[in-house]
């Protein structure tokens, strides 16, 4: 079946920031523009959390508490569906499709697969609504990254005569690259929210750090800085790029910060760096990552519009824009929430498998070609 022009669909994402759920319900015209309808957010139940940072690494009885996250998730999933559905007051049978991107636990292009939990099945009996899911795996079977699959909404909806940088500072931050006259480029930049939520909750208590506050009462540490960047080598890779929590965690910081005071010691100098100056720190890095990575790629200036759960950490903001001779923004400033774009893209994702349009572009994730990207789970 092919959707009639101005259809309903649904977008469902579960970053790697593991704050919670967000989903939108968006109507997408013929062309694929898509327009907001109404938005929901469930907060991640900390039992839940706390099991999906587990299952990020080989756990025990691990097959079983994979599935069992992932019912648990649907059920988050559904409530964000049912809480959209009476804010639109629309019916299930007027929705096209959900695009769920389910929860990432390994992410390894390097061995040719990704997974993210989900239970596709069990939410379409939940919903009464068709899901589409699993819309990394077929990029990477073609040779991709399957990752990041952003840059071909953020195409359909951002690209205009000016040049624009879309970033997502998600639990990793990501760039799209729209530069008029050339083909869309686009990558992971390293670690955001992940290192320093995490380090937050370890030396605070606190899920994270809010507005990046306890950070921006620190000073980053420059020597710090610098042995981080030269230190780990995926940095200065070249695209097609994407990483996850196999790569940075929080026992991969201890690992830099252990070779660094080891480092320090034995040119003599022995001054801990206290908790928060490596906050600031880690906020700096994001904000050294993404500006290098874009530079690399021939841009230094015009505008950043930044979306994701980042665009709310107003002091990583501020190192951003003292690292770019340009505007930093957040795309609320283009009238699409930051918070909500992520969603929407896996809404529009959905809407280009329901329409036989290729979702990834080939020249951001290494893959061999266009793809159409998901299976279907029919209600």
């Amino acid at each position: 079946m092919t959707a009639p022009a101005g259809s309903f669909y649904i977008g469902l994402m579960s970053g790697t920031s593991l704050d919670g759920v967000d989903g939108v319900l968006v109507n997408i015209a013929a062309d694929g523009s898509p327009s907001l309808l109404a938005r929901s957010s469930r907060n991640m139940p900390l039992e839940l959390k706390r099991e999906l940072l587990a299952l990020n690494a080989p756990t025990d009885n691990e097959l079983h508490r994979a599935h069992m996250a992932s019912m648990a998730l649907v059920d988050l999933y559904a409530q964000t569906v049912a809480a959209l559905l009476r804010d639109a007051r629309l019916n299930a049978s007027e929705v096209v499709a959900i695009g769920a991107h389910g929860q990432t636990v390994r992410h390894r292009p390097d061995h040719g697969y990704t997974i993210q939990l989900n239970a596709p099945a069990l939410l379409a009996e939940k919903t009464g609504i068709d899901v589409i899911a699993d819309f990394r795996s077929r990029d990477m079977a073609s040779g991709g990254q399957g990752a990041p699959l952003v840059p071909a909404f953020h195409q359909a909806l951002f690209a205009s005569a000016q040049t624009r940088v879309i970033l997502n500072l998600g639990g990793i931050a990501n760039v799209t690259l729209l530069e008029p006259g050339w083909p869309v480029s686009g990558f992971d930049t390293g670690p955001a929210n992940l290192l320093m939520d995490g380090w937050c909750q370890r030396h605070t208590g606190q899920p994270y750090d809010s507005e990046g506050c306890w950070g921006d009462s620190g000073k980053a540490h420059q020597a710090l800085l610098d042995w981080i960047l030269r230190s780990e080598a995926w940095f200065d890779a070249p695209p097609p790029k994407s990483t996850g929590r196999d790569q940075f965690n929080l026992a991969w910081l201890d690992t830099r910060l252990a070779q660094f005071a080891q480092r320090q010691a034995q040119h003599g100098l022995t001054d801990a760096i206290s908790a928060v100056d490596v906050q600031a720190t880690l906020q700096m890095l994001t904000a050294c990552t993404v500006t290098r990575a874009i530079a690399q790629h021939g841009l230094g200036q015009g505008t950043i519009y930044v979306c994701g759960g980042g665009a709310r950490n107003l002091a990583l903001l501020r190192k951003l824009q003292s690292q770019w001779a340009g505007d930093v923004q957040t795309t609320d400033a283009l009238g699409v929430p930051a918070q909500d774009v992520e969603a929407m893209a896996f809404a529009w994702l959905a809407w280009a498998h329901q329409t036989k349009k290729t979702g990834n572009l080939p020249e951001v994730t290494g893959a061999a070609g266009g793809r159409l990207l998901g299976a279907r789970w029919p209600a």
